[in-house]
């Protein structure tokens, strides 16, 4: 949020869709009434000007999306990435170094829930549909997403068979 905050620093709404996604991801917040909220507090991105504050904008609408379908976090993980990358253009490796970041802090649980989504671009509805999405930087984001997925899901299977090995 600091890309976005650094161009609007007292414009809040970003943050709170973010406050918003973890009271929901905690189980404070109705799944219907959130679904019904989902465009409410947004931040059109013409509203800022700078490539990184728009795309941390678009993140936090993603991360707030999640209440109605779940392919929308993988959205919001993409715009974040976007937003590192055009903060810091002279630096590629940021892309990856994002990446890493963001499988690493996530929970087993959610990278086995976002594992279990369809490939960016091979289902032909919802947001990993062909669109914005699962093209350009953003669609190979996702793409290298999916397959650190992939890779830490089975890591963490063969580390709890191997826990499991061992308690026997």
């Amino acid at each position: 949020m600091g890309l976005f905050e650094a161009e609007a620093p007292f414009d809040n709404r970003p943050r709170a869709l973010i406050a918003r996604t973890r009271a929901f991801a905690r189980g404070e917040l109705n799944t219907s009434e959130e679904i019904r909220r989902r465009f409410v507090g947004g931040v059109p991105a013409s509203e800022v000007t700078a490539p990184a504050a728009a795309a941390a904008a678009r993140a936090a609408g993603q991360a707030v999306a999640t209440c109605h379908m779940g392919a929308h976090a993988l959205g919001a993980a993409a715009y974040a990435i976007r937003a590192a990358s055009l903060a810091a253009p002279d630096r590629p490796e940021v892309v990856n170094d994002e990446i890493r970041w963001q499988l690493t802090h996530m929970t087993a649980e959610v990278r086995a829930a976002l594992s279990a989504l369809p490939p960016v671009g091979e289902n032909s509805s919802g947001p990993l549909g062909p669109g914005l999405l699962a093209s350009g930087q953003l669609g190979t984001i996702i793409r290298d997403l999916q397959i650190g997925l992939a890779e830490s899901v089975r890591r963490d299977r063969e580390s709890i068979q191997a826990s499991s090995a061992t308690d026997h």
